[in-house]
C-alpha cells in the first residue's frame, strides 16, 4: 500500500471496528482525518496504518487508543520528501 494510493473520503477504522473518522488529505507521511461531532482535524501517521481495503484505512489500535493519542498537532516535520544539497559539501575529490 503506498500513501497515494488513499483518498479523501475514506472511512477510518481502529482495529475494534469502531469508526475514527474520515480522511480528509493524504500527506507523505500522514493522514488528515476529520471526526463527526469535532471541531480540527487529526494527523495520523502512516506508521498507524495496519491495512487498507474497500476504501477503508484500518489502524493498528483500537478507535479509543487513537482517541488518545494527541494528533491534534500537525506533524513536526515537514511532510516533504528529505534532499539535502549540503550532503556532498564535505566529500572530497
Amino acid at each position: 500500500m503506498r500513501m497515494t494510493d488513499l483518498k479523501a473520503g475514506w472511512a477510518i477504522l481502529g482495529n475494534d471496528g469502531h469508526r475514527f473518522g474520515t480522511v480528509q488529505h493524504v500527506g507523505q507521511n500522514y493522514i488528515l482525518a476529520s471526526r463527526a461531532g469535532f471541531l480540527g482535524h487529526l494527523y495520523v501517521p502512516a506508521s498507524h496504518i495496519a491495512n487498507v481495503e474497500h476504501e477503508v484505512v484500518y489502524l493498528n489500535l483500537s478507535k479509543s487508543e487513537a482517541d488518545a493519542m494527541g494528533w491534534e498537532q500537525p506533524p513536526r516535520d515537514q511532510d516533504a520528501p528529505e534532499t539535502s544539497p549540503e550532503i556532498d559539501l564535505h566529500r572530497h575529490v
